[in-house]
C-alpha cells in the first residue's frame, strides 16, 4: 500500500470513527437528556419519532441530490455542517414545539450522513482490494469509545451534549473535505428512474425483513436508556453497556464478507430476526442492571449485520446511477419509517403496559418475522431451482 493509498485508507477510517462518535452522543444520550428536562415517555417517543418522519422526506432528497451532483462528497459536507450547526440551537428553549422543530431540523441533515458515507466508501472501495468491514469497524470503535467517554461526562453534565456533538460533526466535516472525490453518476445525461429499485424483488424482500427488525430496534434505541436507568444503572453504566454492544460488532465486521459468502444473504438476515427476538426476551426477564451487559453482546448479531449486509447488496446489485438513492432508500426504511413506528408505538404501549412488557411484545414480533421469512426465503429458493437454465 503506497503513501497515497495509506492516507486515503486512514481518511475513510477517520470518517467512520469520528462520525459514529456523533451517533453515540446523540443516539444514546438524547433520550436521557429529554428525560432530564422533565418530558414524559409519550412526549419523548413523539419527539424521537417525528424526527425520523422528516428523514422519510429527507432521505430520498439527499440520495437524489447525491446521485445527480458533480460530487457526492459536497453533499456529505453539507449534511455534516448542517448537523453541527443545528444542534447548537437546542439549548435556546425547552418549549415542546421548539424542541420538536429543532429535532426535525437536526434529523433532516443527520439521517443521511451514514447512508451517503456508505455510498461514497463502497464505490471507492470497488476500485481497490480493501474490504468494507474493517473500515466500518472504525465506526464501531468510535461509537464504543465515545459511549464510555460521554457517559462519564453525562454523569456530571448532560447539557454538554450540544457542544460535544457539534465538535464531532465539525471534525467529520474536515475529514469529508479531504476524501477522494466520488461523482454522482446522473450528473451527466444518463438518467435512471428510482422505480428500478422498487422492481428488484430480492432488494424489496431484504428491505422488508430489515424494516420489521429495525422497528423493534426503534423501540430499543428510544427507551433502553430510560429502562436501563430504571433498573438502577447510572449514565456511566449506560456508556459501558453501549461499549459492550458496539464491540460485539467486531466479529461480523472482520469476518462478515466470509459469513455472507458461506451462508448467503437470506440466512444471514434470518439470523438477525432470531437473535433480536432472543435479545428482547432476555431484556424482558432481566432485573439486575449488570446482567444487561452480557445481553448487549447480542447487538453484534442484529444491527450491524442488517446494515452492512444490505449496504453491500445494494452496492453490488443496484445500477451505479442509483447507488446513493439505494443507500438512502434503505436508510429511509430502517432509520425513518421503522424507527417512527417502533418508538411511537413502543412509547404509547410502554405508558399503558410498561417498558418491560413492550420488550416481550418486541420479542414476539421478531420471532414471528423469523418464521414468516424462513418460509418466504425457502419458497424463493425453490422457485429459483425450478427455473430452466
Amino acid at each position: 500500500m503506497g503513501d497515497k493509498s495509506t492516507r486515503i485508507y486512514l481518511l475513510f477510517l477517520g470518517l467512520y470513527g469520528v462520525s459514529y462518535m456523533g451517533n453515540a452522543v446523540y443516539g444514546t444520550f438524547m433520550p436521557v437528556y429529554l428525560k432530564s428536562i422533565g418530558l414524559s415517555q409519550t412526549s419523548i417517543a413523539t419527539l424521537l419519532s417525528l424526527g425520523p418522519l422528516i428523514a422519510i422526506l429527507a432521505q430520498p432528497v439527499w440520495g437524489s441530490i447525491g446521485d445527480r451532483s458533480e460530487s457526492k462528497n459536497k453533499v456529505l459536507q453539507i449534511l455534516t455542517l448542517g448537523s453541527a450547526v443545528s444542534i447548537l440551537l437546542f439549548p435556546i428553549s425547552n418549549h415542546y414545539l421548539y424542541l420538536l422543530m429543532i429535532i426535525c431540523l437536526i434529523t433532516f441533515f443527520q439521517t443521511s450522513i451514514n447512508p451517503l458515507s456508505d455510498a461514497i466508501t463502497l464505490e471507492y472501495l470497488a476500485r481497490t482490494r480493501w474490504n468494507f468491514g474493517p473500515i466500518r469497524l472504525a465506526g464501531t470503535i468510535g461509537f464504543a469509545l465515545m459511549s464510555v467517554v460521554f457517559g462519564m461526562i453525562a454523569k456530571k453534565n448532560i447539557n454538554s451534549i450540544y457542544v460535544v456533538y457539534s465538535l464531532v460533526m465539525l471534525l467529520t466535516l474536515i475529514i469529508c473535505i479531504k476524501l477522494p472525490k466520488i461523482k454522482g453518476h446522473q450528473s451527466s445525461k444518463n438518467k435512471v428512474s428510482i422505480l428500478v429499485l422498487l422492481k428488484n424483488r430480492k432488494l424489496m424482500l431484504f428491505m422488508a425483513i430489515n424494516f420489521i427488525v429495525q422497528m423493534t430496534l426503534g423501540y430499543y434505541y428510544a427507551f433502553f436508556p430510560i429502562y436501563f436507568n430504571q433498573l438502577g444503572a447510572d449514565n456511566g453504566l449506560l456508556g459501558w453497556s453501549m461499549l459492550v454492544s458496539a464491540m460485539s460488532e467486531l466479529p461480523f465486521l472482520l469476518f462478515g464478507h466470509k459469513i455472507i459468502q458461506r451462508f448467503g444473504i437470506p440466512v444471514v438476515l434470518l439470523g438477525t430476526a432470531f437473535f433480536a427476538g432472543l435479545r428482547w426476551l432476555l431484556l424482558y426477564f432481566v432485573h439486575n442492571p449488570y446482567l444487561v451487559l452480557p445481553i448487549q453482546m447480542l447487538h453484534g448479531l442484529i444491527f450491524i449485520v442488517l446494515s452492512v449486509t444490505i449496504a453491500i447488496f445494494i452496492n453490488q446489485e443496484v445500477p451505479k446511477e442509483l447507488k446513493a438513492s439505494g443507500q438512502t432508500m434503505n436508510g429511509l426504511i430502517s432509520l425513518g419509517l421503522a424507527r417512527i413506528i417502533g418508538s411511537m408505538a413502543g412509547g404509547v404501549a410502554s405508558e399503558y403496559l410498561g417498558m418491560r412488557e413492550v420488550f416481550l411484545y418486541s420479542a414476539v414480533v421478531a420471532f414471528i418475522t423469523f418464521i414468516a421469512f424462513l418460509f418466504i426465503f425457502l419458497k424463493e429458493a425453490k422457485a429459483v431451482q425450478k427455473v430452466p437454465i
